[in-house]
């Protein structure tokens, strides 16, 4: 297979129902307006030793805005638990571009859940037609950027507390 066509496939749609490294059964799906309750719960839930880079807010109708705002303006996933979103990522395309976030719930870190939802992002950006994928990182967070260069995100730019890794689809 060419390097062309493996990246064409590398992303290709992954089983929307899984079961974690938790044995808890794990559902992605894409996510709209009537799931903003349940995503601005999950955000609630981080305490400040696990906000990154001053996301998400503290306040809750801050997060409720923010919230708000992913949803009418990017590609988003939610992992569910049940009724409960475990896990929220999504991408802003500008042009042919796109900036990435992730979170996955304090509770449901070191299971694979980012693994499953960064996978299913970043499909959904390639047949959204995007090329090229960027996001920054604080530079102290090692399990997510093993997690960006897991999927082929490189780092491009050092900063002094965070880096700026990339990815062409």
């Amino acid at each position: 297979m060419t390097d062309e066509a493996t990246a064409a496939h590398r992303f290709s749609r992954p089983p929307r129902s899984f079961t974690d490294g938790r044995d808890r059964a794990i559902e992605i799906g894409v996510a709209d307006d009537a799931d903003s309750e349940a995503v601005v719960e999950m955000y609630a839930a981080y305490t400040d030793a696990d906000r990154a880079q001053g996301i998400p807010p503290r306040e809750r109708r801050d997060v409720a805005e923010w919230v708000d705002t992913m949803l009418d303006d990017g590609i988003n996933l939610v992992a569910w638990h049940g009724e409960d979103a475990v896990g929220h990522a999504a991408l802003f395309p500008y042009d042919e571009t796109a900036e990435l976030v992730i979170f996955v719930h304090p509770d449901y870190h070191y299971a694979g859940i980012g693994s499953r939802l960064i996978r299913a992002l970043l499909g959904a950006g390639q047949r959204a037609g995007l090329d090229h994928v960027w996001l920054s990182v604080q530079r102290d967070n090692h399990v997510a950027m093993n997690l960006y260069r897991s999927v082929g995100f490189e780092t491009t730019r050092r900063e002094r507390n965070e880096h700026e890794m990339e990815l062409d689809l």
